[in-house]
This record gives C-alpha cells, sequence and structure tokens, in this order.
C-alpha cells in the first residue's frame, strides 16, 4: 500500500521592516536625542523661574543622565529576553510620561521626577539595535545602528538650538512639551509598522539578583562621578572607589555562580569584545577632555592665551563640531560595513592623535580650536559607533542588547571621567594672580588626551578589535 507524502510548508522567514518602520524608528531617536538636550540651554531659566539654587539646578540635568547610565543595561537585558519592540514601547510610555510631568511641573521636586522618568530613553537605543539587528543583514544593520545613533546626536543640536526660543516664545514647559508630543507619534508609528521580534526562547528565569547589583553599582559610579565633579574631598573619592569596587566585586561573584546570569561574563572575556569596551572608554575619555577644554580656552580673556568669547560665539564656533559628531555616528555605521570596524578604529584615533598634538603647539586663532573641534569629533564618532556596530554583529543575537548597552554606558563614563581629568588639569594650573589657568595648563590638556588617544593605538595592536 502507498502512501502519499503530505508536503510540508516551506519556513515562514521573519518579516522585514520598510523604510517607513526605519523611518519611525529614525524619528523616534530624534525626538529623544531632543527631549535630552533641552535642559542644559535653559538651565538659568530653570533656576530663576523655580527658584532654586545652581546646585540644586544641576539635578536636573545630573537627574536625566544617573537614570540612563542604570537603566541602559536593564532595558537591553529585557529587550534580549521579550523582544525589543515590546520592551521599546513600555519604555517609551514611561519616557512620555516623564516629559509630560516636566512639562506640567510646578515646583523642582516635580521636575526632579520627570527628568528621572525621561532617563530611561537612553534605553531605546539598545531596544532599536535589537530591532535592526533581528529584522536586518549584519552589513544593514551596522548601518542602520548608526543612523539611529546620528540622529539621536542630531536631536541633542536642536534641542540645544531650539530651547531657548521656545521658552522665551512660550514658556520653559513646552521645551518638554512639544518634543513628547513627537515621541508619542514615533512611538504609534513604530508600534504600527515595526515588526514583531519574539522573545527569545528560554525556560530560565531572569537574574534580577544580578540586575538590582548592576543597577547599584553602576548608580553608585554615576553619583561617585557627579560628585567628584563637584569637588569631593580625597577622602571622600576613596570611600567612593571602594563602595563601587566592593558592589563591582560582588557583581561578579553573583555572575559566576548564576544559572542564567543578567551579563555572560564569558562574552566579555572574549578578545574583540573586551577590546570594543577597552577602546570605547579610552576614545570618549579623550574626547571628553576636549569637550571640557575648547570652550575654556574660548572664555580666557583676550589678552592673555584666550579669546574673551561670549557663550553665543562659542556656542557658534562649536556649533559645527556638534553637526560633525552627529554625521560621524552614520558614517561610523556605513564604513563598518565597508571597510571593518578595526579599521574605521585605527583612522579614528590617529586623526584624534594627530590633532590634539598639533592643537597643543597651535591655538592662535579660534578657527583653529574649531576645526580641532570637528575632526575630533567626527573621528571619536565615528570610532565608537564603529565599535557598537561591529560589537553588535559579533555577539549572539539573544546578548545584543546587553551588550550594546554597556557599551553607551561606557561611552558616557568616558566622557564624564575625560571632562573631570581636564578640569583637574586646569584647576592645577590656575595662574594664582588672575584665577584663570594658564596657558600652560590647556598645552598640557591637549597633549594628555593626545597621549592617551595614542596609547588605545598600541593596546589596538596588541588585542585586536576584529571586524
Amino acid at each position: 500500500m502507498s502512501t502519499t507524502a503530505v508536503p510540508t510548508a516551506p519556513p515562514v522567514s521573519p518579516a522585514r521592516p520598510g523604510r517607513r518602520a526605519i523611518g519611525a524608528l529614525g524619528v523616534l531617536a530624534l525626538s529623544l536625542g531632543t527631549l535630552q538636550s533641552v535642559v542644559e540651554p535653559a538651565l538659568p531659566m530653570l533656576q530663576r523661574e523655580l527658584g532654586v539654587s545652581p546646585a540644586e539646578g544641576a539635578l536636573v540635568s545630573n537627574a536625566l543622565l544617573i537614570t540612563g547610565a542604570v537603566l541602559a543595561p536593564v532595558a537591553g537585558k529585557l529587550g534580549d529576553r521579550y523582544g525589543g519592540k515590546r520592551v521599546l514601547l513600555w519604555l517609551m510610555a514611561v519616557v512620555s510620561t516623564g516629559g509630560l510631568l516636566a512639562g506640567l511641573a510646578p515646583n523642582l521636586p516635580t521636575l526632579l521626577a520627570g527628568q528621572v522618568l525621561q532617563g530611561v530613553m537612553v534605553g531605546a537605543l539598545p531596544l532599536s539595535f535589537i530591532l535592526v539587528r533581528k529584522h536586518l543583514s549584519t552589513g544593514e544593520s551596522q548601518a542602520a545602528i548608526g543612523v539611529v545613533l546620528a540622529l539621536f546626536t542630531g536631536g541633542g543640536i536642536i534641542g540645544t538650538s531650539v530651547a531657548g526660543p521656545i521658552a522665551h516664545a512660550l514658556s520653559w514647559q513646552w521645551i518638554f512639551a512639544l518634543p513628547t508630543i513627537v515621541i508619542l507619534t514615533a512611538t504609534a508609528a513604530v508600534a504600527r509598522l515595526m515588526p514583531h521580534d519574539p522573545p527569545a526562547p528560554s525556560d530560565e528565569r531572569i537574574d534580577w539578583l544580578g540586575v538590582a547589583l548592576l543597577s547599584v553599582t553602576l548608580l553608585a559610579l554615576m553619583v561617585g562621578l557627579v560628585a567628584v565633579t563637584g569637588g569631593l574631598p580625597p577622602i571622600g573619592i576613596a570611600a567612593v572607589v571602594a563602595v563601587v569596587a566592593g558592589l563591582a566585586t560582588t557583581w561578579v561573584f553573583v555572575e559566576r555562580r548564576a544559572a542564567s546570569p543578567m551579563v555572560d561574563l564569558r562574552m566579555l572575556a572574549r578578545p574583540a569584545i573586551r577590546s570594543a569596551f577597552v577602546l570605547t572608554f579610552i576614545t570618549s575619555v579623550a574626547f571628553g577632555m576636549v569637550v571640557l577644554l575648547l570652550p575654556q580656552l574660548f572664555a580666557v580673556p583676550g589678552d592673555g592665551h584666550g579669546f574673551g568669547l561670549s557663550t553665543t560665539d562659542i556656542g557658534l564656533l562649536l556649533l559645527p563640531g556638534a553637526i560633525a559628531g552627529a554625521v560621524s555616528d552614520s558614517i561610523g555605521g556605513l564604513a563598518a560595513r565597508r571597510f571593518g570596524s578595526r579599521a574605521v578604529v585605527l583612522t579614528g584615533i590617529g586623526v584624534t592623535a594627530a590633532t590634539m598634538i598639533v592643537l597643543s603647539s597651535l591655538h592662535d586663532a579660534p578657527w583653529q580650536l574649531a576645526v580641532a573641534k570637528v575632526l575630533a569629533a567626527f573621528a571619536a564618532g565615528a570610532g565608537t559607533t564603529a565599535l557598537l556596530a561591529g560589537t553588535a554583529s559579533t555577539v549572539d543575537a539573544k546578548d545584543t542588547g546587553i551588550a550594546t548597552s554597556l557599551l553607551v554606558v561606557t561611552r558616557v563614563f568616558g566622557i564624564i571621567v575625560g571632562s573631570q581629568v581636564a578640569g583637574s588639569i586646569l584647576v592645577a594650573g590656575t595662574d594664582p594672580l588672575t584665577g584663570l589657568p594658564a596657558e600652560p595648563a590647556f598645552v598640557t590638556g591637549f597633549l594628555v588626551a593626545g597621549l592617551i588617544t595614542t596609547l588605545s593605538i598600541f593596546f589596538l595592536r596588541r588585542n585586536g578589535a576584529r571586524s
């Protein structure tokens, strides 16, 4: 007796997002970057309107930074487990609530609460990376990651530019309300257009103890960095180091024994991944030094080695560098796809090192500093984006969110540390007669930034950053 074979259905390939879906994701990144950056230029106005001191006003911007650094890895891990789109939509509900709360805030505590909720927006970056990694090819995802980062950075430029005009034409509340309205619209478009990414199949429970320990460790580190920047005494710095080291050691101990750890430490131990984290930190430290040194040199009175420029003039001179940083994020992803992340990182390191060394002896005109900012921002942006895109395509798909979120946090930490190092150099080189940083202090700062960047070349050659 013969049997008839029943034809089996071909496997169903996952739906690919169309251009409108990627566009909606890009608009969301742009509006998030805008909302993140509106506080800094409007801070003096917020202090006057709310009747708070500069120290209290600083809490407004620091609250978002701290929350973002702490929760980004958590969001990435949850996205790996439950799906990037699902977690992204929940995250945007929290961000939108924070934006609306800040837009209606009658006092500082309410505004701070809104900023804390908005801070979770940093987690949108690794969640976006999860989506493009799952739905696009390796080359396409590397390019898309660069575009998302570029739009997020571009949103920062928009927020810095429009915050003042909006606040003066309407009120300061609208600097939070308008970007939030765009976020709500873009989130609805992502929900409708972006294909669902299924949760990772797993019977293992989430390592909530590891999640809590990593969050507390990052919180202690962020608060410690902010405190150090505010002039913490040496004994306080030692206490911060001891607390962070103790928490980090405990977290590693727990992760090594967890059945399903929050972070697979074996993944972090891989040479390519380890190199990506180290190089991201080194590059970001050098760029953080540039971010602080250049405005300070612009502002030093012009009868000495500075130029005595106004805040408006400084902003105009630094604007091309900000634009270059946004463009470089997009180009970094495309270049990583075409040439490999190693080549892009090495080029960025070389450009940054050469720029800083030249700047240490050639800083007699404002245009020289403006060009240096363009070169440094472009090199740093392209290099760190290439590392991010390369890491996203190197790790297992189930680890995309946690790996990229930790790299994003490393980038933030590096910039903060670099700013602190540069500030310490300027303080040490202050002229006791004028109370202003002397020219040798700036020269030292540029040389240190160049030296730090140059050392990363030797690290790259010794350890390698695989494409």
